[in-house]
C-alpha cells in the first residue's frame, strides 16, 4: 500500500482527506503536532506527532515512511488572529512550508499537494474568482499563504517537483458517516457558530448587511469537506511531470448569510438569535470560485454541497460527538 504523508491530518480538513485517502486504497500517515489538531481524528493511518518546522525530525519522517506524495495541510487558518498576532502565521505557514520542501528534496520526495486560499486574491476585480485574478490578500494569513505558493512554484521550477495547488472556498460541513468534523478552540467559521447558537440560544454575531449583495449580507462559495477532500485524491493523478497547477475548489454557486441562517434555522427547528454589527474591515461583499480548470483537470463534481446537505451533516456531527460542530 503507498503511502502518502498527510500535514496536519489530524485536523478538520486534513482528517477528512486521511479518509478520502484511505478510501482510495492508499495509507494516509498524518504528520501533526496536535497544537490544534486532535488524536480523536486520526483514524484510518498512523500518526507521527512533531512540528514540521523542525527539519530534523521530518526529514526522519519522510525517511521512515517513503511516501509517494505530500497533502501539505499543516498550518494557521483564522484571518482574525492573524491580523492581531502575524508572527506565528509566517513561522508555521511560510517557515513550515519551506522546512517541507527542504526535506522532500532530502528524502527524494517529488509530489506535492497544497491546501492553499482564495484569500490570496483579497478583494477579487470580478467574479466567478478565477485563478489568474491579481493577488491582493487583506490579511497576513492570506499574505502568508500567498508566499507558501510562491515558494512552491519556485521549488517545482529548480528542483522538478510537482506540485497542485489547490485553493479553497469555504470549505464546511462534516463526514457524512459521522466519522469526522469540526472540531476548532476556538470557533470561527460561520455554519458550525450558526449551529451553536440555535443549539443554545445564545446570540449568533451577523457583521454587516448593508454589502451590495441581493440580502445585504456577505456571500460566500460553501464546499462539503467532502467533496474538498476527494479533490485532493483526484489532484494525485495529476502529479506526473515536473511544474505547478493551480485550481480552485468550490462549487461557483454563493450562498448569503441570511440564506445560511435559514437553512440553519429549517434543520435544527430552532431559532437563531441574530445580533447584527457593522462591517469588519477587510470582508468582500462576494467570493465565489470559478471552478472550470478543477472540473477539467479532476474531472472535479461536488456531489455533497448543496448548503442543506452541509448544515445537515454539520447537525448530525454536532449531535453524535456532543462538542463542537
Amino acid at each position: 500500500m503507498e503511502n502518502i504523508i498527510v500535514t496536519g491530518g489530524a485536523g478538520y480538513i486534513g482528517s477528512h482527506i486521511c479518509k478520502a485517502v484511505r478510501g482510495a486504497g492508499m495509507q494516509p500517515v498524518t504528520v501533526d503536532d496536535l497544537s490544534r489538531g486532535f488524536e480523536k481524528l486520526v483514524k484510518w493511518g498512523p500518526l507521527e506527532r512533531g512540528d514540521i518546522t523542525n527539519e530534523a525530525w521530518l526529514s526522519a519522517a519522510l525517511a521512515k515512511w517513503k511516501p509517494k506524495a505530500v497533502i501539505h495541510c499543516a498550518g494557521l487558518i483564522s484571518v482574525g488572529e492573524s491580523v492581531t498576532d502575524p508572527d506565528p502565521y509566517y513561522h508555521h505557514n511560510v517557515t513550515g512550508t519551506l522546512t517541507l520542501l527542504r526535506a522532500m528534496r532530502s528524502a527524494g520526495v517529488a509530489q506535492l499537494i497544497f491546501s492553499s486560499s482564495c484569500a490570496v486574491h483579497g478583494h477579487p476585480p470580478e467574479l466567478p474568482l478565477r485563478e489568474d485574478a491579481p493577488f491582493a490578500p487583506l490579511s497576513p494569513y492570506g499574505r502568508s499563504k500567498l508566499a507558501a505558493e510562491y515558494a512552491i512554484t519556485d521549488a517545482a521550477r529548480a528542483y522538478g517537483l510537482s506540485a497542485a495547488i489547490l485553493r479553497y472556498f469555504n470549505a464546511a460541513g462534516a463526514d457524512p458517516a459521522g466519522e469526522a468534523g469540526e472540531l476548532h478552540e476556538p470557533e470561527t467559521h460561520l455554519i458550525p457558530l450558526a449551529l451553536l447558537a440555535a443549539e443554545s440560544g445564545g446570540a449568533f454575531h451577523l457583521y454587516g448587511t448593508d454589502y451590495s449583495t441581493p440580502d445585504g449580507t456577505a456571500v460566500r462559495d460553501y464546499i462539503h469537506v467532502t467533496d474538498l477532500a476527494q479533490a485532493h485524491v483526484q489532484a494525485l493523478a495529476l502529479l506526473t511531470k515536473p511544474g505547478t497547477q493551480v485550481m480552485n475548489i468550490g462549487t461557483g454557486q454563493g450562498h448569503s448569510v441570511q440564506e445560511v441562517l435559514r437553512v440553519v434555522e429549517s434543520v435544527t427547528g430552532k431559532k437563531v438569535n441574530v445580533q447584527h454589527h457593522p462591517r469588519r474591515e477587510g470582508d468582500p461583499p462576494m467570493l465565489v470560485a470559478d471552478n472550470n480548470r478543477a472540473r477539467s483537470l479532476l474531472g472535479f463534481s461536488p456531489t455533497h454541497s448543496s448548503l442543506t446537505t452541509i448544515v445537515q451533516t454539520a447537525w448530525q456531527w454536532h449531535s453524535r460527538s456532543g462538542e463542537h460542530v
